[in-house]
């Protein structure tokens, strides 16, 4: 009989995460050991998605350096981030087109193992009941990433298969949160319109909580919410699949 040794999954911690809500990362890590995988996290900076949306590509290409380096022995790599996901495996090749070709070949392998949290997870537990339970309406807000970009059909599969709960496609949810990264500093009182019309509709369709992939989009919606005294939790997606709903909400 052939052992198979566990593979080894690369955890990319986003910068929001790691500064803001790091208990996201630990709510993967037990998800990913719980079927079997070897989570680790080696030392990450930023995808480099700031400098390469702002027209910088040679600071782009000095941050993916240290995040291609970083994760080249890991069998896998999961971001729980459409956004820094789409960045690393749409993006990177592209990005070092012009690079020696050591480096397009690193990018490319890069690309090819990179994952979003919420399609490999969907593919390990394919067959496995989840152990999370909420009884609730859960209401899913898809970010512009999860939707154009990563085309993510995995979140509302795995949030169906929490025990108890309801899930509900909020209305609008093709329209953007305003967010957008660098988009709700340049132009906020737009981004504060957008998200103005997305926290209406949030209360419209009467959900006990709302969820999503991409840590930026919750902050925005949960601050919004927070301004205009509602209470409803916002939580990432890992978060209840994890179990992990005594903390407070984002």
């Amino acid at each position: 009989m052939i052992n198979k040794s566990p593979p080894v999954i690369g955890l990319f911690i986003t910068c929001l995460i790691d500064i803001t809500r790091p208990s996201i990362g630990f709510s993967i890590a037990r998800l990913l050991e719980r079927q079997g995988c070897v989570p680790f996290v080696p030392k990450q900076s930023c995808c480099g998605q700031p400098a390469h949306n702002n027209g910088n590509p040679k600071e782009a290409i000095s941050v993916a350096k240290a995040t291609i380096t970083s994760f080249e022995t890991a069998s896998a790599v999961v971001v729980p981030s459409a956004s820094c996901a789409g960045m690393i495996k749409h993006h990177y090749p592209a990005l070092f087109a012009n690079e020696p070709e050591d480096w397009q070949q690193k990018a490319q392998q890069l690309a090819a193992k990179t994952h979003e949290f919420t399609e490999y997870y969907a593919n390990l537990t394919e067959n496995t009941p989840l152990e999370a339970e909420y009884n609730g309406r859960i209401g899913y807000h898809e970010s512009c990433s999860a939707r154009r970009e990563m085309k993510i059909t995995s979140a509302t599969k795995l949030l169906r298969k929490v025990k108890g709960s309801e899930v509900v496609d909020l209305p609008g949810n093709e329209e953007c949160c305003g967010f957008g990264g660098l988009f709700s500093v340049k132009f906020d009182e737009i981004s504060n319109a957008m998200v103005a019309t997305k926290t209406r509709k949030i209360q419209a369709a009467n959900v006990d909580m709302v969820t999503g992939v991409d840590l930026g989009c919750l902050m925005n919606i949960a601050g919004k919410l927070r301004k205009e005294g509602v209470t409803t939790p916002v939580y990432h997606i890992a978060e209840i699949l994890a179990g992990d709903l005594a903390a407070p909400s984002i």
